[in-house]
């Protein structure tokens, strides 16, 4: 797949998912905000720019090059069996969801990395532009890592072109302060994690921020028992964001920049 075709699908999309998330949350938002739409915005998408040129001066560093670089060599699981190709996508997705569970999980629990992620956790509300909000080092980290994993499946290109942009489109959606009907939602997170079930992740709680990791497939947080349902004090009494940091701060660009070198 050529690069230029690549970039420009991908950036349709985010920028088709991002306008479809910010206008339903805008009709039917689900909680109310704690601050100012504008000065969050301006310095979540100011990060998701940074964060692009970050990615871009890594230059052929990201998970579709070793795609490609595997299959070339021969490198990973996928290269030694034979499997039909819709089945290798679909174990491909799985497997690559599962891998970014684990690093979530990890980045929770190492506090080097817990540094940097808490930018993102940082955020007093919560909404379509809190699923980009990733301080530019972790995104480098998580390349890299993505990219350590592709060589030891070896999924095809397109596999995983796929789940890049489904992981972007699902780290949007879940991020959401969309208003699910109930019944849409309990059927919904059957498989997929929805905008409620992700918001239990961004409690103040630590029992509930240390639940609810995935991005996209729901089954993990089941299956490895860190899956809570529901926030203790309900979605409209829940505080987003970290105790230490409710104040405007987090709303400022060169502060979440900063905050993983600060004490």
């Amino acid at each position: 797949m050529p690069q230029l075709d690549e970039q420009t699908i991908r950036l349709t999309i985010f920028i088709s998912v991002l306008i479809a998330c910010a206008s339903i949350e805008a009709i039917f938002p689900r909680k109310q905000r704690t601050q100012s739409r504008f000065p969050r915005w301006l310095t979540n998408i100011s990060i998701i720019a940074i964060d692009s040129i970050a990615i871009r001066l890594m230059g052929q560093v990201t998970a579709i090059s070793a795609a490609a670089y595997a299959s070339t060599n021969g490198w990973g699981v996928f290269n030694f069996i034979d499997l039909p190709l819709w089945l290798e996508i679909v174990l491909a997705v799985a497997l690559l969801d599962l891998a970014v569970y684990a690093q979530h999980v990890v980045s929770h629990n190492i506090p080097f990395l817990w540094r940097f992620h808490r930018v993102h956790h940082a955020d007093r509300d919560i909404d379509v532009t809190t699923g980009s909000r990733f301080h530019p080092i972790e995104i480098v980290l998580s390349m890299l890592y993505k990219c350590i994993i592709v060589l030891l499946i070896g999924p095809t290109v397109f596999a995983v072109f796929l789940f890049e942009i489904i992981l972007n489109a699902s780290a949007m959606f879940n991020h959401t302060n969309m208003k699910l009907p109930l019944s849409v939602d309990k059927v919904l997170r059957m498989l997929c994690v929805t905008p409620d079930m992700h918001r239990v992740h961004h409690s103040t709680i630590p029992k509930e921020t240390n639940s609810n990791y995935g991005f996209f497939l729901s089954i993990w947080d089941r299956f490895f028992g860190t899956y809570i349902p529901q926030p203790k004090e309900g979605h409209d009494g829940m505080v987003i964001g970290l105790d230490e940091y409710q104040s405007n701060r987090p709303s400022h660009i060169f502060w979440c920049l900063k905050l993983p070198f600060q004490k």
